[in-house]
């Protein structure tokens, strides 16, 4: 795809703080890093939770995620390397593969379950939880697939003078960069996600609104932001400065991937128990007698058709 070099950056966010993700287990028993934690979804709003799943050991993976339920927000999974099949309450039947993306919108409540369709080999991705507008959060679900081949990506020049992106590979999962749209928009949180694959001395420039909330993870090889290195599986927060009107990321080895998040705070109440997101504590004794009483299985108008 053809890009357009942006306008040179002003001034670049900064880093706030560096996050080490916290290994946990979730679903059957699958061993993940748990990057974006419960008690920086304020900091982070619109964003709730980022997993990152990495094993190359058929153990750490092999169970999968049986059937669980889910209302209030969105998901967005990643796939890197392995092959998960999905299956949902409405009948919906999908298998994710290297390189491609699910997003779901649970809206007011799905279940599924996410096995992988693998025996041995490297299970790698991402899964981001995306929150909903309170107008938003009892919508019919959704979801759409996307191959690896359906994402829009571009690659910068090794020479640019005059821009700040150079030895650069984007893939543009949501938002818009450098001229491209991504494959999904979100009108009501403006979600930018790009997986950056940065050469040896590569840099990348991306324009950010200022009061958009904006994080940077790194996941190959090592990042600088500003003055600060960002190690291999470290999360780094952008600060807000009023004056800063983008990011600038670097590479500090070679081989450096690395996504950059960024989205529109709701700037409202977020009330979380476990697979429900909602807006008060009501909310979620509701969502939770639904789940008991079978309702959430009975979302036969869930659409994989435009959102």
């Amino acid at each position: 795809m053809i890009w357009r070099p942006a306008a040179a950056l002003r001034q670049s966010r900064t880093v706030e703080r560096l996050i080490t993700g916290q290994p946990t287990m979730d679903g059957a028993g699958v061993r993940l890093t748990r990057v974006l934690t419960q008690d920086l979804q304020r900091r982070l709003d619109p964003f709730l939770m980022l997993d990152n799943f990495d094993s190359d050991k058929a153990d750490d993976y092999i169970a999968g995620f049986p059937e669980h339920p889910h209302r209030g927000f969105e998901t967005v999974t990643y796939m890197i390397a392995g092959r998960m099949r999905h299956r949902d309450s409405a009948g919906h039947e999908g298998l994710l593969e290297n390189g491609g993306v699910q997003w779901m919108t649970a809206g007011r409540g799905i279940v599924h379950s996410e096995i992988p369709q693998q025996e041995a080999g490297v299970m790698e991705g991402f899964q981001l939880w995306l929150n909903l507008p309170a107008r938003d959060k009892m919508r019919a679900p959704w979801y759409r697939d996307f191959a690896a081949a359906d994402l829009p990506r571009f690659r910068t020049g090794s020479k640019a003078a005059g821009t700040e992106a150079i030895g650069a590979e984007v893939v543009l999962i949501a938002g818009e960069s450098h001229g491209l749209k991504g494959a999904m928009t979100r009108a009501h949180t403006e979600p930018l996600f790009l997986d950056i694959h940065l050469d040896a001395q590569g840099r990348f420039a991306q324009p950010l609104p200022a009061d958009h909330n904006a994080f940077v993870y790194v996941y190959r090889g090592e990042a600088r932001i500003g003055d600060t290195r960002v190690p291999r599986k470290r999360m780094a927060i952008l600060d807000n400065a009023a004056a800063s009107d983008g990011v600038l990321i670097e590479a500090a080895t070679e081989n450096t991937r690395v996504l950059l998040l960024a989205g529109r705070p709701l700037n409202e109440p977020i009330v979380q128990h476990g697979p429900f997101v909602m807006n008060s504590r009501q909310e979620i004794y509701q969502a939770i007698m639904d789940f008991q009483q079978g309702h959430l299985t009975n979302s036969k108008d869930a659409t994989g058709s435009t959102a």
